[in-house]
């Protein structure tokens, strides 16, 4: 058999796993501010990891950006929640307050459609913490990976301080 007529990954014994052969996915931040374990976000639904793992944000900014390139799987014109789908097969749901779908919209300036694809570091919402907060609201803005099932390990990182270019998040393939 020539090398042409060899399938190529097939036939051949099964990669051994190792911590170099595991591919780490680093996502970063979508908005600036202090980054807690989800199990301190105020909602159950959130905090209990039953719509996902990740991390949680308290924002200091009021955009949130892309934190990879993807493609918007859900834009609600409400502006309070967004489903993307990253580039490197990650799905994110990032769900911006708690209770503010009940704001209908206000305060919120969506960017972005389903369907459409975004680039890193894109501004996908405006939103105004104060008006959320005058609602009665909390700004912790839930970052989950919807999709872990397809990942061996979904680890989100804690800090005081984070920025859109921060790490806030591993995923392991």
């Amino acid at each position: 058999a020539t090398p042409a007529d060899v399938p190529m990954g097939h036939g051949g014994p099964e990669p051994t796993s190792s911590d170099a052969d595991q591919a780490l996915i680093q996502i970063t931040s979508p908005v600036a501010g202090r980054a807690l374990p989800i199990e301190e976000v105020p909602d159950p639904v959130f905090s209990t990891g039953v719509v996902g793992q990740g991390i949680a944000i308290d924002p200091t900014s009021t955009t949130v950006v892309a934190p990879a390139t993807g493609t918007v799987l859900t834009a609600p014109d409400s502006g309070h929640a967004l489903g993307l789908k990253l580039d490197n097969g990650v799905e994110l749901l990032i769900h911006i307050g708690i209770d503010t779908v009940e704001l209908d919209g206000k305060g919120f300036d969506v960017h972005v459609k389903a369907g459409e694809a975004f680039r890193a570091g894109q501004p996908l919402v405006t939103f105004d913490p104060q008006i959320i907060k005058e609602a009665g609201y909390s700004n912790i803005t839930p970052v989950l990976v919807t999709n872990g099932f397809a990942f061996t390990t979904v680890e989100g990182h804690p800090a005081d301080t984070v920025t859109t270019e921060s790490q806030v998040i591993t995923v392991t393939r």
